[in-house]
């Protein structure tokens, strides 16, 4: 191959899985921000070098700036050669893509033709699969089945969706995708969010590997997880889906959210200064109410009056306000928070779409 081949995003689509690698040319924080399903980053120039050349091409001129940046990018793709790719037989196919299929991954997928590997380019890069992305994930949302998962909180909604899609039923966990929890004590430990983009990439992700003729599980969200937005055509979709609403009784619920949240529950901190973020809503004295629990360590008194007081009241505010066929809900109560428990109800679930 003298020259790499050019490829636009829609040709690839279905045939992603046939590249032996895809390669993402852009710098580490572009690539932080968002990436194709299943890229490898290796940049042509990294942040810094990244800044470097833009800076030289508004301040001194493009002639310059193109020099340098030649010299940077020639240096990385041999670095890049030396480290992942020597290896690599005659017939290795990748996919390479910049931000908009220009001068990085042209760069890269010009010496990998004239080594011999039938090299693509991604016409457009990732601006056009962007494109594509916000283009495609209305349509494939409304194609779909919602079965939409309710119930208050610590009603093991999370664990349902995951004894579900071990059974094989097709399953979106949006709190999975958006590392929280959905609440202002949703927050995991040692976990950022990801970003708007990317977590609109996993979710296109895998929409679009679902079969249209199967229901979704989905569990009811109101519409930001943390600080990530459900994108508004699947939220359009999820409001209007079946609702199923799955109950537990109080005392269960408390000693499963005390095993759930048992960071909060170990860093007494932490707890205090993410109920100080209700006090607009419960006033001052409330909040020092609860910190005064948390200090005693009356910590599951302290879990059933947040449910009593906010959560469950939140909780039936919003499913009668936000999702149109709750109130012709299915309703299941969990024995337990038991795995043994769950598992039964998945089966029941599934066996009642039959």
């Amino acid at each position: 191959m003298k020259h790499p081949a050019p490829i636009n995003f829609e040709q690839v689509l279905n045939e992603l899985d046939s590249f032996d690698c895809i390669i993402d040319a852009r710098s580490p924080a572009e690539f932080a921000e968002d990436h194709i399903p299943g890229a490898i980053n290796c940049p042509v120039l990294d942040n810094e070098e990244r800044i470097r050349i833009g800076t030289c091409y508004k301040q001194v001129g493009a002639f310059e700036a193109k020099k340098i940046g030649a010299a940077l990018v020639a240096k990385n793709i041999a670095i890049h050669l030396e480290s992942h790719f020597l290896e690599m037989p005659k017939n290795w196919r990748p996919l390479i893509y910049c931000w908009r299929g220009g001068n990085r991954s042209g760069s890269m997928a010009h010496i990998f033709a004239k080594i011999g590997w039938p090299a693509y380019q991604l016409e457009g890069g990732y601006k056009e699969y962007r494109r594509y992305v916000n283009q495609d994930l209305p349509k494939i949302v409304s194609s779909l089945e919602w079965k939409v998962i309710c119930g208050s909180t610590g009603s093991c909604k999370s664990r349902l969706l995951l004894a579900l899609e071990k059974q094989g039923s097709q399953v979106l966990d949006l709190e999975q995708f958006a590392q929280h929890r959905g609440s202002v004590l949703g927050n995991l430990p040692l976990q950022d969010q990801p970003s708007q983009k990317h977590f609109e990439t996993l979710i296109w992700s895998k929409l679009k590997s679902f079969d249209p003729q199967l229901p979704v599980y989905v569990e009811a969200e109101s519409k930001k997880v943390g600080n990530l937005r459900i994108p508004d055509s699947m939220m359009d979709c999820l409001r209007q889906g079946s609702c199923i609403e799955v109950q537990l009784d109080m005392q269960h619920r408390i000693d499963f959210l005390c095993e759930d949240y048992a960071h909060f529950i170990e860093d007494h901190s932490a707890l205090k200064t993410q109920l100080g973020f209700l006090s607009q809503l419960y006033g001052k004295e409330a909040i020092k109410e609860w910190v005064n629990l948390i200090d005693q360590g009356n910590l599951k008194d302290l879990v059933q009056l947040l449910l009593q007081k906010h959560y469950d009241p939140a909780y039936q505010k919003g499913v009668i306000r936000n999702f149109s066929k709750f109130e012709q809900r299915s309703q299941f109560t969990l024995a337990s928070y038991l795995p043994e428990d769950i598992h039964h109800l998945a089966q029941t679930l599934i066996a009642s779409e039959n």
